[in-house]
């Protein structure tokens, strides 16, 4: 979670008088979560935000379950996935449940709306490309590597600089923040935290933009896009301050906790939300206990099912993988290194792996987008004869 922040002109007090330079009065708005118990922002805005020119056709964004049955892993390879839409109309779900979803995003036009997700907070992992997310709260440069995390309501519009955009997109029901343990009890991050408030980018360049026209604002609700006409500019907001706005960490930020022998899942978590935990696996020194195995030991997540989404690297415990593949290993049956890999990994120094891990507590579904890049043969990869079985 970040810290308190403001930018551009605001009053000393809190639900004052605010006045425009024609003697008129600023438009106040709160906006935060959890009630009035959340983490929250003020703004300022030149036009009331409740006014509203004209609400048209609503999209039915949803997708369906793919419904195969079987209690087993799966791999799924997007890396040749074609690019389509923009950054929100080209996301493909692969995996949900109720509480949190994984997208995939590789967008070939740019967005001439605005966006605002009204259900759910976003965490952007940038796999590829860099470019501007504009916002009521100001602008963030984005690139390689970025977890961009914008909460449920912020206005927002992605502009792609770079010929090739890969996102992954995590959407959650509840709020994302960062994990308490990490924290004192005032909020400070403590010195045993893999990151801290340095890390952190918030937005630096407030935008004002007092312009009247026709300008589309399309708001996620109810798995719908609902089209919304203002008559003024989005980003009318002359100054804000709280805690909530969007902001930005970036995976090689993170300090990797390691120790003598191997270390669990935990220690390399980065955010949390209801009944999920995202973490994140970076280039780290391995184990130096001098009989330790660096390759991670046969687990059953009998709790939780557990997707890593491959970044780059050659993934130690894992052969045939590729970068963008997501791998679900579900709760109910076990999983671990590959035939080989754990001899293999005796001896080695350190790993240059980068991945992107969500541990959900209830089970996760797979879309029908998500059947076109299984490869069903995964299952039986542990078997030291190959992949000659298949599923029945």
């Amino acid at each position: 979670m970040p810290f308190y922040h403001k930018l551009g002109n605001i009053p000393q007090k809190r639900h004052t008088q605010f006045r425009q330079p024609d003697g008129s009065l600023y438009k106040e708005q709160v906006i935060g979560t959890e009630g009035f118990t959340g983490i929250s922002s003020i703004l300022y805005h030149i036009n009331p935000p409740t006014k509203v020119k004209a609400i048209k056709k609503i999209e039915d964004i949803g997708y369906k379950e793919w419904e195969e049955g079987t209690l087993r892993h799966y791999h799924l390879r997007t890396l040749d996935a074609k690019s389509f839409g923009d950054p929100v109309s080209g996301r493909k779900v692969m995996l949900f449940n109720n509480d949190v979803s994984m997208a995939i995003c590789n967008p070939a036009e740019q967005m001439d709306y605005f966006y605002k997700n009204g259900e759910g907070d976003e965490v952007v992992f940038v796999h590829a490309g860099s470019g501007i997310i504009e916002s009521q709260y100001g602008t963030l440069d984005y690139h390689d590597g970025d977890y961009v995390v914008i909460p449920r309501g912020v206005i927002y519009r992605v502009i792609t600089e770079s010929k090739k955009t890969k996102f992954m997109v995590i959407e959650s029901k509840s709020p994302v923040y960062t994990p308490a343990r990490y924290k004192n009890k005032y909020g400070q991050y403590l010195e045993h935290s893999p990151f801290c408030e340095r890390d952190f980018r918030v937005p630096e360049k407030l935008i004002t933009v007092n312009e009247k026209g026709e300008f589309l604002v399309k708001i996620k609700k109810f798995n719908k896009l609902h089209n919304y006409i203002f008559d003024f500019h989005p980003l009318d907001v002359v100054g804000w301050d709280g805690y909530f706005y969007p902001w930005i960490f970036n995976i090689n930020d993170f300090m990797p906790i390691t120790g003598k022998i191997h270390q669990p899942p935990p220690v390399h978590q980065t955010f949390e939300g209801n009944n999920y935990v995202i973490c994140s696996f970076c280039p780290r020194l391995f184990d130096y206990h001098p009989e330790a195995i660096p390759a991670p030991y046969n687990h059953s997540n009998i709790d939780s099912d557990e997707v890593l989404y491959y970044v780059e690297g050659n993934f130690m415990s894992r052969k045939g993988v590729d970068v963008a593949s997501f791998t679900l290993h579900p709760g109910g049956i076990p999983h671990g290194p590959h035939p080989g890999t754990t001899e293999a990994s005796i001896g080695k120094k350190e790993t240059l792996e980068l991945a992107v891990m969500l541990d959900t507590f209830h089970p996760l579904k797979l879309s029908t987008h998500a059947k076109e890049y299984d490869l069903p043969n995964y299952p039986y990869t542990w078997n030291e004869e190959g992949h000659e079985a298949e599923i029945e």
